[in-house]
């Protein structure tokens, strides 16, 4: 039964997920935060239940516990993201931060992690391809949480062409903060092994917010150009991960 609830949890996640561009206003902003929970506890979960409860446990105290201070540390100063700030829409805040904005790092790290141990053997490489994994996740998130208002910046420019609202220095905080997150973990967790069978739910998740996200700028939101640029960024993860699978099971 515990192998499959990663499974079941996937399912629910991409029922919430499909009700987001089915809804606006409020309604919408409350689909984001059920998503991002729903993501949050599959992420860690998946940890648990396949390493073990230290492992879980480093993941939040790195990646929840590490994306409120960077994120409480960019509303303050500006820096590594820029000057930015939130609206209200996604509930209290903590130090400025709303509180599930920090589960939204351990969401995707985990698979990030995991779709770079199974691509990269050697430990450098995988801290880098793990952390290039969540950036490049990025590439579809703040065009699309901006677009509805949740945070905006003070000065967007430079900007990638075709995304006026998000600043150039924000993708590069966040490439510097997914490594440094990777190796703090790398370092406290230790050396994390495939488990046969016990992984794929997290690959499924990671290729899944892939394509979606692709489909979902491109055919749903109105933002092609964030749908071009994290179709290229995260494909550098999760293209190799699709012919991984495809190639070995």
């Amino acid at each position: 039964m515990t192998r499959r609830l990663p499974w079941y949890g996937l399912g629910l996640l991409i029922l919430a997920q499909i009700c987001y561009p089915l809804t606006d206003g409020g309604a919408r902003a409350a689909v984001t935060v059920t998503t991002v929970v729903l993501g949050y506890l599959l992420s860690v979960g998946h940890a648990a239940l396949t390493r073990g409860p230290r492992v879980a446990t480093v993941l939040v105290l790195v990646t929840t516990g590490g994306g409120l201070f960077v994120e409480a540390a960019g509303v303050a100063s500006g820096v590594p993201f820029g000057d930015y700030t939130y609206s209200g829409a996604l509930g209290p805040k903590i130090a400025g931060v709303p509180w599930v904005i920090p589960l939204a790092w351990t969401w995707m790290a985990w698979p990030a992690w995991l779709a770079a141990v199974r691509l990269v053997r050697h430990p450098v490489l995988r801290v880098g391809v793990a952390g290039v994994g969540l950036a490049a996740w990025d590439l579809f998130l703040d065009p699309q949480m901006v677009a509805e208002g949740y945070w905006t910046w003070s000065n967007a420019s430079p900007s990638l062409p075709g995304v006026p609202d998000v600043p150039l220095g924000n993708y590069a905080g966040w490439l510097v903060v997914a490594v440094l997150m990777m190796t703090v973990f790398n370092g406290l967790a230790g050396p994390t092994a495939i488990v046969p069978g016990r992984d794929a739910p997290m690959y499924a998740l990671y290729l899944w917010t892939y394509l979606s996200s692709i489909l979902a700028h491109a055919a749903f939101l109105g933002l092609p150009a964030s749908a071009g640029w994290g179709a290229l960024g995260m494909g550098l993860v999760a293209l190799p991960l699709a012919i991984s699978l495809r190639v070995r099971g």
